[in-house]
């Protein structure tokens, strides 16, 4: 299949023919004066500044400045990113500790196939997948970034593999004068669902201090973010042969994601969740030559202490477990089903950056970093308190040694052999190391450690080199052929043999694995003239296996766990994208539109696949899937004089195409993929201080699974279309003040990713700064 098969499915020339009404009809007319706020002096950034209206040099991009997100409810820092093209963020409330990224091709579970960055840190997290694998957001708080870039695919040889559905830059401000920031932000959402309903509350707090002192830059800031959850799971059971169950009342009787009968009795109740983030910057200007330090903190912590059993007896107390029955379906609950749990976790991220020239055409950038899981861990009771047979016991799981070390260094030559000729050029090395360890515990309150159970882990290396020429050929013409050499290894795999008793547990050490692949880049653009822009790229990429995939393997109290499988390969994909985009400069209007077509061929996926009912999933290969698509993009600023808008709207199809374990499955719709997405944020200027504006989110339907069976949809397992309109508007009181209202989910749309999705939620800030 090729890309230009993308232009024959019936539903793409819908694009096309929007994409040329809309510059057809694009009026002609001059200005009769904004009421925007005048533009500030430019923000300086710790990186490169860029233009909303910038496309990249080989990849498809898009750019946010503070400005763009006038319109955005923003609560945590994955919200600025949520309105973008093709991506997609799993956050299931403010505060989610499993807000995931997906990009493109790349579900929001395939997490270890897009990278970010915040002030050249990586916040992606590269040691576990699927919920677990959402990036570190709360390492930079929303209120400090300046700039966002979002790059598409892997198609500069600048990125790893890990792009192969895109990478987020986050940039933050230099202090330029001495600068306090103040906010603070309340949110509330009246959730219900099944037997359910509650009003949920949270805010967040965000305090910083930056200056500068000659040649050195001083920025410090603190973020608290407290909040409570809609229950994120509920339990239900299909029909089975318990003995002797006890008769109940209660359940709801409904279906599960597969269409089967199932009876839903409970859920795990309002999740409370606070963090801490404290972060220093230290920069300091040598000439020419500057440098950062960068130290982040994170303090985070959960209770899920209010399990609800929906279950009555005939004397009216609560089921809690064992075998029940309800209007003829016998079912069985698990013991430690509505047990408890706590989560603390603490994580340290240090990042130093130099960058600064060599000569007039010759710069030089090195980023090196370190995060360390300080504390991991997890402690669940075997019985809920309410529960007779509670006397305290559950288990205690942990993360010991773990965390990741990055290094890189890039040079840059301007006019390299001849004028209009650059080069980048580069060295990076990570390093990855997961352990876990799974105990019984006698006390789970006081994480008594009293019986290992479990204990798995290994690590990782990676070793790259690599290289770009971009060539500006002519005024019309340029091109881009680059490189790039990775060498990868696993190694130290092990896990316990859980097959022994706790007392005489053995370490198994896992074969390791050595791959070296390269990878190469092209791109070619033509600029007719000063309004077109028509590009192809065109890129191999290789996604190493990250550590969880390939060596994590345990079971907690409550059943759920992982099976790793250390001899998966390298994913290996193909990519292709043609941009066609057409400025707009109408009037005082300015902005673009854009078209991209992109196909991705990609072997040896590895597949996630997680069993709703034992929560224990397995990582498998599957050949080849093959995606398609095409995105229509148009950012325009100062329509109708006042009015901003960015819009965009994407058509995806993923198809499993080769599998020879499981041959069934070709021809199933990859996993967690929905056909369509469109987004929408519009903010008008009322006047220089006051602007409103509104915001869109579609997402037609998919599947949670790769042989397609879940098709039942608003119920707690589906993966749910959903449509989500929101509103905002800010207030500029005096230089110092300024107020924010919105909302999110304004029609209060119940839906599901797996768990279900915030219902309307209201959010109010009052920020302060001088």
């Amino acid at each position: 299949m090729h890309l230009a098969h993308t232009l024959t499915d019936k539903t793409n020339p819908l694009l096309f023919i929007l994409i040329f009404s809309l510059w057809a009809c694009a009026p002609a007319y001059a200005s009769h004066g904004s009421k925007k706020t005048p533009a500030p002096e430019e923000i300086l950034v710790w990186g490169e500044n860029r233009s909303s209206s910038q496309a990249g040099y080989t990849n498809p991009t898009s750019i946010l400045l503070q400005e763009d997100m006038a319109s955005i409810n923003v609560a945590t820092t994955e919200d600025v990113v949520k309105y973008e093209p093709s991506l997609v963020i799993r956050r299931r409330f403010i505060g989610d500790a499993n807000g995931t990224l997906g990009m493109r091709g790349s579900n929001m579970f395939q997490t270890s196939r897009s990278m970010v960055f915040a002030d050249g840190v990586p916040l992606h997290y590269f040691l576990q997948s699927r919920w677990s694998g959402a990036p570190r957001w709360t390492m930079v708080s929303a209120s400090e970034i300046a700039q966002v870039e979002v790059i598409y695919g892997p198609f500069s040889a600048e990125y790893s593999g890990n792009a192969m559905g895109g990478v987020v830059v986050m940039e933050t401000a230099i202090p330029q004068t001495r600068e306090v920031h103040l906010d603070a932000s309340y949110f509330s959402q009246d959730f219900s669902a099944y037997h359910f309903d509650d009003t949920l509350d949270g805010y967040k707090t965000f305090v910083s201090y930056g200056d500068k002192l000659g040649d050195l830059s001083v920025y410090a800031s603190f973020n608290r973010l407290e909040n409570k959850s809609q229950p994120q799971t509920f339990y239900y059971s299909t029909s089975t042969t318990a003995q002797n169950p006890q008769p109940a009342s209660g359940g709801i009787d409904d279906f599960n994601e597969l269409g089967n009968r199932a009876i839903v009795y409970g859920d795990t109740g309002v999740i409370d969740n606070t963090t801490d983030n404290f972060k220093i910057k230290l920069g300091y200007d040598l000439g020419t030559w500057q440098t950062l330090l960068n130290i982040a903190y994170e303090d985070r912590h959960s209770l899920a202490d209010s399990p609800n059993s929906y279950l009555r007896d005939a004397a009216g107390a609560t089921i809690w477990r064992g075998p029940a029955a309800q209007d003829g379906t016998t079912f069985f609950i698990p013991q430690a089903r509505f047990g408890i749990n706590e989560m603390d976790r603490r994580s340290l991220s240090t990042g130093l950056r130099l960058k600064g020239e060599l000569s007039t055409r010759a710069r030089l950038e090195a980023n090196i970093n370190r995060f360390a899981i300080l504390e991991d861990e997890t402690r669940t009771s075997a019985h809920n308190p309410a529960d007779p047979s509670y006397n305290g016991a559950g288990s205690v799981s942990d993360f010991t040694d773990t965390g990741w070390r990055t290094a890189e260094v890039k040079l840059f030559i301007d006019d390299w052999l001849t004028d209009g000729l650059n080069l980048i050029s580069g060295l990076r090395y990570e390093s990855y190391e997961l352990n876990m360890r799974v105990f019984d515990s006698d006390d789970h309150a006081s994480g008594s450690k009293d019986r290992k159970t479990s204990h798995s882990g290994g690590q990782t290396d990676l070793r790259a080199l690599f290289a770009q020429a971009n060539w500006n050929i002519t005024e019309q013409w340029d091109a881009s052929l680059g490189g790039r050499f990775e060498s990868w290894n696993s190694h130290n795999g092990y896990f316990s043999d859980q097959t022994t008793p706790p007392s005489t547990l053995q370490r198994i050490d896992v074969p390791g694995q050595d791959q070296n692949k390269f990878s190469p880049k092209f791109s070619v653009g033509y600029k007719p003239d000063d309004r077109w822009i028509w590009r192809y790229s065109l890129a191999q990429a290789y996604r190493f296996p990250i550590t969880e995939e390939l060596f994590l393997r345990f079971r907690d109290i409550r059943g759920a766990g992982t099976d790793a499988d250390a001899t998966l390969q390298p994913e290996d994909g193909l990519h292709q994208n043609m941009l066609i985009e057409r400025a707009i400069a109408q009037g005082y209007i300015r902005g673009y539109i854009r078209v991209n077509l992109f196909h991705e061929t990609i072997k040896n996926v590895i597949e996630n696949q997680t069993n709703t009912a034992t929560s224990v999933t397995t990582f498998f290969p599957i050949d080849e899937v093959e995606t398609r698509g095409a995105e229509l993009i148009i950012n325009a600023q100062d329509v109708l004089d006042d009015l901003d808008i960015r819009f965009n709207i994407a058509y995806t199809r993923s198809e499993i195409i080769k599998n020879a374990a499981n041959p069934a499955l070709v021809g199933k719709t990859s996993p967690r993929m929905p056909q369509w997405r469109s987004n929408l944020l519009a903010t008008y200027h009322l006047t220089a201080d006051w602007d409103i504006g509104g915001s869109l989110q579609y997402a037609s339907d998919s599947y949670d699974r790769a042989d397609n069976l879940d098709a039942h949809d608003q119920v707690y397992g589906a993966q749910d279309a959903y449509t989500r309109l929101g509103l905002k508007t800010n207030y500029r009181v005096n230089d110092q003040w300024k107020l924010s209202a919105g909302v999110d989910n304004l029609t209060d749309e119940l839906s599901y990713v797996a768990h279900p999705w915030p219902r309307r939620t209201f959010y109010f800030t009052l920020a302060w700064e001088l």
